[in-house]
């Protein structure tokens, strides 16, 4: 759900809807199973055309996640990129930390499809994408060494159950408060520290924000 040489932001209505339903996510959680269905809808839509505003926002887009990436140390085993849309927070991942297994989802059917047409055959499987639910994520608990999201809603506890000890949530705006999933920084310290994180740093970049916390070793 990515969202900088930096077109307009999103309308208005979309902002609102999207600051609605961010809102909802991290303050009440349990609401998503009313939202899922609408939001899988509306992404599906969008997957067609989706690289076109991609190309049009330009590498800004990316800055904020790009400035969070270097706080992230030692460089990790495994790395999750949640709400990957056509895979670009994963690609970059793949590229920041060259030894990582990378793994990006999407609600998306589509957008996974997409996204996995852009890596094509991968033998080695350092980088695949996938279907799912960032409010119940396939995997095991401690599977990764970091967790990052760019304009997506933030399911804490999800995050922190798939983050090892030591490891880094990122979560990331293109556009800071113009996103229309934008989760203000007190909301997102609030929320990491009940999951058991602690916030590192948070800064801007380009025309965006990124907040970094950290799993207690």
């Amino acid at each position: 759900m990515q969202t900088g040489a930096d077109p307009a932001p999103p309308s208005r209505r979309i902002r609102l809807t999207g600051r609605a339903i961010n809102a909802l996510v991290a303050h009440a959680p349990f609401t998503w199973p009313l939202l899922r269905g609408f939001s899988h809808r509306f992404w599906q839509e969008q997957a067609a055309t989706w690289d076109q505003r991609v190309s049009r926002s330009g590498p800004g887009h990316l800055a904020p996640l790009a400035a969070a990436l270097l706080l992230v140390h030692p460089e990790p085993e495994r790395a999750l990129d949640i709400g990957t849309g056509l895979g670009d927070g994963a690609l970059l991942m793949s590229r920041e930390f060259p030894h990582a297994r990378v793994r990006g989802i999407d609600l998306s059917e589509e957008m996974v499809r997409r996204a996995q047409d852009r890596i094509g055959l991968d033998p080695d499987g350092r980088v695949a994408f996938k279907v799912a639910d960032a409010s119940a994520l396939p995997f095991e608990d401690d599977s990764f060494d970091l967790v990052a999201q760019l304009n997506m809603p933030p399911f804490f506890g999800e995050m922190a159950r798939v983050l090892r000890p030591g490891g880094f949530a990122i979560v990331a705006a293109s556009w800071g408060e113009r996103t229309p999933f934008y989760t203000p920084d007190s909301v997102l310290a609030r929320g990491f520290r009940r999951a058991g994180l602690d916030e590192i740093e948070r800064g801007e970049a380009a025309h965006g924000t990124f907040f970094v916390a950290q799993r207690a070793s």
